[in-house]
């Protein structure tokens, strides 16, 4: 079939199946974390075993993604997102379909496989697709799955277990993935670089270790998965491959993560910036639950749809994202937005046993509302200064930098928990062990805002019309200058 010629429609259509895959494989990842000892009943083990499950998905997800810049840029993108939403498919289908332990980690493996490939080649699309000066309002469609698949995957894992079958969780991949992969050929071009590099094999190899050893590292740390020495050895293991590929990707002339993009003013206060806030953000959905499930004595259904509320937050944002970073500019809401979105992270800390459902339902809904913001602003500014040969690098490395962040985010939060916990000498958490958590992941979060204070305050005018707009109205001046000397 051929590619099909970009096209209006196509700018509406591209990001709604780009958000709709995004928000499959941002689900997955945690929406059996409530179905777990329903899982483990079936497949004759216990729960903690079954959390084999969870970090085998995360760490496949992190080791692959660095391939997927060149995979894109070798086979095409149309077709790499295809065959990327048919993995993850068979994964779907291999876990729902298992009767041993070891059934469903390899099939959880298959899936993270696809989510890999899905996350950054779709964001690829989105930003080769689609003009430049749209990026900002695309983008900020494809924020919301990244939003509301983490927080609204437990409950809805919970409900499907509870009233359906925890099969259910899996299989309802399968019709959503075929209408995707219908969807994608299509409407989605197959925009292909002539001129690719050879496959960096050593580079995957370390930036797989590296990425895969601290991402899992931090996954498990302070959760008692793991022995604590395992934990330490998987964190030696990601340091030393970190260093080692830094060295590497200085002699190498085509790294498959390029971490010579980060010379760009905006590019690196994507990556760095929003690493930070990532820190902050990445930990609320896993320390939410907790202190709602164990803190306040709430059912996971219960605590799901008072989350669920920040999701709601981030979609009311989404049609105003353009209106607001078109008129205050890049600089200065990356710079004040990550503050306050910051403080609406640390006053989950005034959460206590009595607390109205409406007062954390009206944080949680603000706290959506900027963070989406946030959020969108990030993965776009990321772009603004990216030459068309160099965005699959790009890609790839935002997708790399972004996994890394949310999984030493849940791992800060935990850590802080378990630093509150051993302080006071206690063995169970309780309501109280929380708020210290909170109020640390507000001030990871806030410390994003001293990188993108050192923003040009035109950083990314070219993305929102700014540029031009102001051109233009110079233009008039000079023009209506002239006439009046005349």
């Amino acid at each position: 079939m051929p590619a099909p010629l970009p096209s209006p429609a196509n700018d509406r259509v591209v990001p709604m199946i780009v958000a709709v895959s995004l928000f499959m494989e941002n689900m997955d990842s945690t929406v059996i974390s409530t179905s777990l000892p329903a899982i483990a009943h079936a497949l004759g083990t216990n729960p903690l075993a079954l959390k084999l499950a969870v970090t085998s998905y995360l760490l496949s997800l992190a080791i692959f993604i660095p391939a997927s810049g060149w995979v894109a840029d070798h086979f095409g993108p149309r077709n790499v997102f295809r065959i990327a939403i048919g993995v993850f498919i068979l994964g779907s289908i291999g876990c729902a379909a298992s009767h041993t332990l070891e059934q469903f980690v390899f099939a959880r493996i298959a899936q993270g496989v696809g989510g890999a490939m899905m996350t950054p080649v779709g964001r690829l699309i989105l930003v080769r697709s689609i003009d430049k000066h749209l990026l900002l309002s695309a983008m900020s469609l494809v924020t919301v799955p990244a939003l509301i698949g983490p927080i609204c995957g437990p409950p809805l894992g919970g409900f499907i277990t509870t009233y359906a079958s925890w099969h259910w969780i899996f299989l309802i991949n399968v019709p959503i993935g075929l209408l995707g992969i219908v969807l994608v050929s299509v409407f989605i071009p197959n925009v292909r670089i002539e001129k690719h590099a050879p496959f960096d094999v050593i580079g995957f190899l370390l930036s797989g270790l590296s990425i895969g050893g601290l991402a899992f590292g931090l996954s498990v740390l302070g959760l008692d998965y793991l022995p604590i020495s395992v934990v330490a050895t998987l964190l030696v293991i990601g340091v030393v491959a970190t260093v080692a590929y830094v060295i590497h990707a200085r002699r190498c002339p085509a790294p498959i993560l390029d971490l010579g993009l980060l010379r760009l003013p905006t590019f690196r206060a994507g990556i760095i910036g929003g690493f930070l806030f990532r820190l902050g953000v990445g930990a609320l959905p896993f320390l939410l639950p907790l202190l709602l499930q164990i803190g306040f004595n709430m059912t996971p259904f219960q605590s799901g749809l008072i989350t669920f509320t920040g999701a709601l937050g981030s979609m009311f944002m989404k049609a105003a994202v353009t209106r607001v970073v078109r008129r205050f500019g890049y600089r200065d809401v990356l710079l004040y937005n990550s503050i306050v979105s910051s403080l609406f992270l640390a006053a989950c800390a005034t959460f206590v046993p009595g607390t109205p459902a409406a007062v954390m339902i009206a944080v949680l809904l603000s706290g959506g509302f900027f963070r989406s913001l946030q959020f969108t602003s990030i993965n776009t500014i990321a772009y603004a200064e990216i030459p068309p040969e160099k965005i699959s690098a790009a890609t790839s490395l935002v997708a790399a930098a972004q996994q890394l962040s949310l999984s030493t985010g849940v791992a800060a939060g935990a850590l802080v928990v378990e630093i509150t916990l051993k302080l006071k000498g206690a063995s169970t958490m309780g309501a109280a062990d929380f708020p210290p958590a909170f109020i640390a992941i507000g001030l990871l979060a806030a410390s994003a805002s001293l990188i993108f204070m050192r923003l040009k305050p035109d950083a990314g005018d070219e993305l929102t019309g700014r540029k031009a707009a102001q051109i233009k109205e110079a233009e008039l001046s000079a023009s209506e200058a002239a006439g009046k000397q005349i």
